[in-house]
C-alpha cells in the first residue's frame, strides 16, 4: 500500500535542499522496501546539489545507507522482512561483458547511473533518486540486488559507512594500488572517503602513510585513522613528500577529491615508477593535463579506483565481520550525528572542509 514519507530533495542544481512529503509506491516482483535507519553524508551526493555531477531534477539524494526491510516483493530471494541490510548503490546485473570477466563495479547496466524513477513521486509527479536509491529518506524501494545483508549486531550508523566510504577507501588500498607491507603511502583529501584509505593503509602494512589535507583541522582524524604523517596541502607539497620519502616520492598516491589540481599534486607526490589512484569523482569540464614527456620518463601508473573495484556482495560481508571483530574501526569516522532536516548544514561543514562524516539517524 503507497504511504507518504519525508525526503530530503533537491529541487535543481545548485538549490538548497529541503525536507519534503513523498509518495512512495506499492513494491513490484524482484523489488524491496527498506526502513532507512542511518545514512551518510558523502561528497556524491554534495556534487549532486550543486551541479558537479549533472543528474535530473527535482532529486531525492542520498546513497549510503543501512536499513531494515520491511517488505520483499515476489521472487525475491535473498532478503525478507526484518533483514538489516546495506544498500549498494550501483547493483551490478551478473550479466553483461564486465560482470562475466569479474568486474561487477563496471557494469555495464548500473555503473555511471546518477540518477532514476522508481516510483516515488513528489507533488503527484515522478521524481529522481540519486543513485538509484534516494536514500536521505525514511523509506527506499529498491531491486533486491541492491540489499545486502549484514548481522544484526552491527550498528546501524556503523553498517551505513560500509556501503559508500569504508567500501571505496578499502578497496582503492587492496584492491587498484594493492599496496603492499613497507611501502609509502600519500593520501590526499581526508573526508571520510580519505580517512578510510588511511586505516586501509596502514592495516595493509605500509611503513609511511602521509595524510595531505587542506585544513589542520584534519591532523587529529588522520592520526585517529592511522596517519604516521600529516602536511597541510600547499604548493611545495610534492617537495614536502620528499623530504619524508627519503628525496623519492610515495610508491602510491591516493587522491580522494576529485580535482585536476589535487590528481597533478598526487602525480608529483609520486615517485618514478609510483602508482597513482584516483579514488574522487570529479567534473567533466576539469581536465588532467600532463606532458607527454613526464608521462614517458616518469614511468608512473595513473588509474581509477570505482567503488574500490570491489564485489559489493562479497566485500561488504567481510568488511562487517572485520567491524564486528574489532579488526577494523570506523567510529572515528563519525563526526556528527544528525536527522534528515540537518543534512544541508552537514553539506556546509563538508564544503568548508569540517570533520569526517555526518550521519543521518532514523
Amino acid at each position: 500500500m503507497s504511504a507518504y514519507f519525508n525526503g530530503v530533495v533537491v529541487r535543481s542544481a545548485g538549490a538548497r535542499p529541503a525536507v519534503e512529503e513523498l509518495r512512495l509506491p506499492e513494491i513490484g516482483p524482484g523489488q524491496v522496501r527498506v526502513r532507512i535507519k542511518a545514512a551518510g553524508v558523502c561528497h556524491s551526493d554534495l556534487s549532486m546539489v550543486n551541479g558537479t555531477v549533472r543528474s535530473p531534477y527535482p532529486l531525492v539524494i542520498g546513497h549510503e545507507a543501512a536499513g531494515e526491510v520491511v517488505e520483499a516483493g515476489e521472487h525475491v530471494t535473498r532478503a525478507a522482512a526484518g533483514d538489516h541490510v546495506v544498500l549498494n548503490w550501483q547493483p551490478p546485473c551478473r550479466e553483461c561483458w564486465f560482470c562475466e570477466r569479474g568486474e561487477p563495479w563496471l557494469c555495464a547496466t548500473s555503473s555511471g547511473v546518477a540518477a532514476l524513477e522508481n516510483g516515488i513521486t513528489l507533488d503527484d509527479a515522478p521524481v529522481h533518486v540519486s543513485l538509484g536509491l534516494g536514500a536521505f529518506a525514511d523509506y527506499v524501494v529498491a531491486p533486491a540486488n541492491a540489499v545486502i545483508r549484514v548481522p544484526s549486531e552491527l550498528a546501524f550508523e556503523k553498517a551505513a559507512l560500509l556501503g559508500c566510504g569504508v567500501l571505496t577507501g578499502t578497496g582503492a588500498v587492496r584492491n587498484t594500488a594493492q599496496v603492499a607491507p613497507g611501502e609509502s603511502v600519500v593520501v590526499i583529501g581526508l573526508g571520510g572517503v580519505g580517512l578510510s584509505v588511511v586505516a586501509a593503509a596502514r592495516a595493509a602494512g605500509a611503513a609511511e602513510v602521509i595524510a595531505v589535507d587542506v585544513s589542520e583541522a584534519k591532523k587529529g582524524l588522520a592520526e585517529a585513522a592511522g596517519a604516521t604523517d600529516f602536511v597541510v596541502s600547499s604548493d611545495a607539497l610534492s617537495k614536502e613528500i620528499r623530504v619524508r620519502t627519503s628525496g623519492r616520492g610515495a610508491d602510491h598516491a591516493i587522491e580522494c577529491v576529485g580535482r585536476s589540481a589535487t590528481i597533478r599534486a598526487a602525480w608529483r607526490a609520486t615517485r618514478r615508477g609510483g602508482k597513482v589512484t584516483v579514488v574522487g569523482m570529479g567534473s567533466n569540464e576539469d581536465l588532467v593535463q600532463l606532458s607527454a614527456l613526464d608521462i614517458f620518463s616518469s614511468s608512473r601508473t595513473l588509474r581509477s579506483s570505482v567503488y574500490g573495484a570491489a564485489d559489493f556482495d562479497t566485500e561488504i560481508p567481510r568488511l562487517a565481520a572485520d567491524v564486528l571483530s574489532g579488526a577494523l574501526s570506523v567510529d572515528h569516522l563519525i563526526s556528527d550525528r544528525i536527522t534528515l532536516a540537518d543534512v544541508p548544514e552537514a553539506f556546509d561543514r563538508m564544503s568548508r572542509g569540517e570533520g569526517a562524516r555526518s550521519v543521518v539517524q532514523l
